[in-house]
């Protein structure tokens, strides 16, 4: 592969390895954008788009995207601002996957039981920027200055073993199960931020062809992303009682209303979200709906 052959292709940056690859992979294909990645390439060419996809590192993302290198990306949010590329880049959408937050952690034998307990000692992380602004207001608020405030040293990786090395009081790292945390014998006392994996385009497009193409990628991500959230709920319920049952499950824009052959009833079909969804069959069967059954849109696109 040479540069010609990226000519006229509009760049997508994926992230390369690490927790967000794997989900992308799903929702690539979910889209229908078709690839195969030779071993040890970081490009690849995709076959039923003009589209070449870039697997890079997830924190060098923002910067390829926000300094116009390609045309979209996907990232955690927690990356574009700790590279300070927020102003630079479009979050076109969240994601709903690859969700934890930033949090401060201290030993939970230890005496700093509060964030404030923390403020003027060592903190050590791999979110320089974030961290920096955390605990700069909070220097602020405790008028220290010089040698006083907090200070900030970065690791890249291990960052939960820096307390029982005797490198840092607390740290601030990425908290997503919290197994990590608890066997390293530490707990949360304060959170930064939460995140998750975005869809971001730059703000410097290369070409303004693919404005539509983007727009096309965009809402078929946006599709596989809602499927991903919602289930088909179908039931048939009185007339009289559609009202409360449309109450439970208004769908996300309307609900589908048929009439049925049997006089006074109705066949009701509706979007409802899967994380609701048996609460949602208790409220129908309570609401005299009978018939109901539910179908996942894992597969579909919204």
């Amino acid at each position: 592969m040479n540069a010609d052959s990226l000519d006229g292709r509009l760049l997508f940056a994926i992230p390369k390895k690490g927790r967000l690859y794997e989900k992308c992979l799903s929702i690539l294909a979910g889209a229908d954008i078709q690839f195969r990645r030779h071993a040890r390439l970081d490009v690849c060419l995709v076959l039923n788009h003009p589209i070449a996809l870039v697997f890079l590192p997830a924190s060098d993302i923002p910067s390829f995207v926000g300094k116009g290198n390609v045309d979209l990306g996907i990232t955690g949010h927690d990356v574009i601002l700790e590279s300070q590329m927020l102003e630079h880049v479009t979050e076109e959408l969240r994601l709903g996957f690859g969700k934890c937050a930033l949090q401060v952690q201290v030993p939970e034998a230890g005496s700093i039981k509060t964030v404030e307990d923390l403020v003027g000692k060592r903190v050590v992380t791999s979110f320089e920027v974030l961290s920096g602004e955390y605990f700069g207001k909070l220097d602020d608020i405790f008028q220290l200055s010089g040698e006083r405030r907090t200070k900030i040293d970065y690791v890249g990786g291990s960052v939960e073993a820096a307390c029982a090395l005797g490198l840092a009081d607390g740290i601030v790292d990425l908290v997503e199960s919290g197994d990590t945390m608890r066997a390293a014998g530490l707990h949360a006392i304060g959170t930064v931020l939460e995140t998750e994996a975005v869809l971001i385009r730059s703000r410097i497009p290369k070409h303004q062809a693919h404005a539509s193409l983007i727009d096309l990628i965009t809402n078929r991500i946006k599709g596989v992303v809602a499927a991903s959230k919602y289930a088909i709920c179908q039931y048939n319920v009185a007339r009289n009682r559609l009202p409360s049952a449309i109450a439970i499950t208004p769908g996300r824009r309307a609900p589908t209303i048929s009439p049925l052959e049997a006089d006074g009833w109705v066949a009701v079909s509706s979007m409802v979200e899967k994380k609701k969804v048996a609460q949602i069959m208790d409220d129908l069967v309570a609401t005299g709906a009978e018939d109901i059954l539910i179908f996942n849109l894992d597969n579909c696109r919204v």
